[in-house]
């Protein structure tokens, strides 16, 4: 689970199991990203959190998703 800020100031939130292949995959480097990102280049990986499996991951995603752009913020900082 892991959340970006865009060149734009928004924020994006994604899954993986390999964050740095993820952010080179957002930022063009390699193949993949997603549709999002592509016209909001650079992307820069603001927090990270380890789940214990890809349900989990998605799961916790869904419920980040919901949260406002502050509470997000709020959860990057205490990280």
């Amino acid at each position: 689970m892991y959340l970006l800020r865009c060149a734009d100031d928004t924020l994006y939130a994604g899954v993986t199991t390999d964050c740095a292949r993820r952010v080179r995959e957002h930022n063009g480097l390699k193949k993949g990203g997603a549709r999002y990102t592509q016209a909001r280049r650079p992307v820069l990986m603001l927090w990270s959190e380890r789940c214990e499996n890809r349900s989990a991951a998605c799961k916790r995603e869904v419920l980040i998703k919901k949260l406002s752009r502050a509470e997000k913020i709020q959860l990057i900082a205490q990280n």
